[in-house]
């Protein structure tokens, strides 16, 4: 009988909150169903702290507590001084499937005031006046933080992105940070040289990644990636996978996750130097001795216009300008101006980045299907890579538009990103993500698939057309790398 489960939920709230109960069982005998039919059903409950009226835990008066029946407004009432409400008289909802929520609102809240969630939330029921707001997203324009920025101040908020000092864990171990103004400027074969310099110098590199987390975060709070088989237990995406599988390919093991001071703390125990990682621009998470940013000559200005890649741009010790060999000398020169005006202590280093084409005389004069990086072909808005690169340079007969083959996920990609051009983004943020992409691919007509993702896609899908993986490379060394690196890591020589 409801009235019953109500008495004991009762009993518990006022131990709960150690308060006696009155108990009046009325003056027929108890098994007569008048008698119990006169205790009333409802909602009760106390404001605290975090939602538990705990030993010593602030009770919290005069919040406003509204109770909900299918979401519309049905009751609201204030808290008492201990915390306390009472909503008598509600109709319980296993006679009708009504849905019931609680919201709560602090003293004082305005309309532009966050409201507390509903009755199974994890939110934490602490005073919800927002005073700031701090942006902490990635490879985003500066308009569109400032659009952003005037909707957060028209109603009296404070607006600031990030501290990126306070951002910083600090570790005892060597640090080298490679990041970049943009995803997608050619971080990854930069970090392979970089471990290769230090792998040559006899000492132990662990590549530390920026986090990509998806589906249980909780299991990702430190991952550690020594192999193939460490990708598939982990159950990685595409994304994921174009950034780690280098690096294991190579020897390296690589470390990322969710909390990235037990992550420090796991990698610094089996590495001599640490190699940062960054994903799209973002700053260094570990605070960097060596401090290298790419820079994109097919993007000149991105360097100045985009967050927090400037930051990287103003306070990094070496600025690499890479893919100069497919770029326009002016546009390198305008990312050289840019650098002297901005970071005039920095060094400017130009690498060419060869493409790595197995067979290009099997390209000419072939209907070809470019798969390019996802990341980099959407948000980041390169409308080319590798594969667009290999493909014209030897004589590709057409570029096969990937669109009016797309389906499912892939479909609302191309309907997210119009401006992706002939090409495939190899996108695969879950498994429903990678079929579609698998499906798309194979349902293109055409006569060969340049593949120009950092990984090997046939791990991952089955091709049915032949295929090609097409890449980029660093220029040879020139010594310059090697002796910054040398510098941090060997100080004494």
């Amino acid at each position: 009988m409801s009235t019953l489960v109500c008495v004991g939920f009762s009993v518990g709230r006022a131990t709960e909150m150690g308060k006696p109960v009155l108990f009046i069982p009325g003056i027929s005998e108890i098994d007569e169903i008048e008698t119990i039919g006169m205790i009333e059903t409802g909602f009760l409950g106390t404001v605290t702290d975090d939602g538990s009226p705990d030993l010593g835990e602030r009770l919290l008066e005069g919040w406003t507590v509204e109770l909900l029946r299918n979401g519309t407004p049905m009751v609201s009432i204030q808290s008492d001084a201990d915390g306390a409400y009472v909503m008598a008289g509600i109709a319980p909802n296993y006679l009708n499937g009504d849905a019931y929520s609680v919201r709560f609102t602090a003293p004082g809240a305005g309309p532009g005031t966050a409201l507390l969630g509903i009755t199974d939330s994890d939110f934490t029921d602490t005073l919800q006046r927002i005073d700031e707001v701090v942006f902490a997203y990635s490879d985003v324009s500066y308009d569109y933080i400032d659009e952003h920025r005037q909707a957060v101040e028209a109603r009296g908020v404070a607006f600031n992105t990030f501290d990126v000092d306070a951002s910083m864990l600090e570790t005892s171990k060597p640090v080298i940070a490679v990041t970049a103004v943009r995803t997608g400027c050619g971080k990854s074969q930069v970090s392979r040289r970089i471990t290769d310099i230090l792998r040559d110098l006899g000492l132990r590199t662990v590549a530390i990644r920026h986090p990509m987390p998806y589906g249980d975060l909780a299991r990702q709070k430190v991952q550690r990636f020594a192999s193939y088989a460490d990708l598939v237990e982990q159950e990685c995406t595409i994304e994921e996978r174009e950034e780690y599988e280098p690096h294991i390919a190579n020897g390296v093991v690589v470390y990322a996750g969710e909390d990235y001071a037990a992550i420090l703390e796991e990698a610094a125990k089996e590495a001599d130097v640490i190699v940062w990682d960054g994903g799209n621009n973002d700053v260094p998470f570990i605070r960097p001795d060596l401090w290298i940013c790419i820079a994109d000559p097919h993007r000149p200005g991105h360097e100045l216009e985009y967050f927090p890649g400037k930051v990287n741009f103003e306070r990094a010790d070496i600025i690499l300008i890479g893919k100069v060999g497919f770029a326009d000398p002016a546009k390198i020169e305008q990312i050289r101006n840019n650098a002297e005006r901005m970071n005039p202590g920095a060094r400017v280093i130009l690498r060419e980045s060869p493409l790595d084409i197995p067979n290009p005389e099997e390209i000419e004069g072939k209907r070809v299907l470019v798969i390019e990086d996802g990341p980099t072909t959407t948000h980041g808005g390169m409308p080319f890579g590798a594969g667009v690169l290999a493909a014209t340079a030897n004589g590709a007969a057409e570029l096969v538009d990937p669109r009016p083959y797309a389906v499912g996920e892939m479909a609302e990609t191309f309907r997210a990103y119009p401006d992706t051009g002939d090409l495939l983004p190899a996108m695969g943020y879950g498994e429903a993500q990678i079929r579609d992409l698998e499906a798309t691919v194979n349902a293109v007509d055409c006569d060969l698939v340049l593949v120009a993702t950092p990984i090997d896609l046939t791990r991952l899908i089955d091709i049915v057309h032949p295929t090609m993986r097409i890449g980029y490379s660093l220029q040879p060394e020139d010594g310059v790398l090697a002796a910054a690196v040398k510098s941090i890591v060997l100080p004494d020589g």
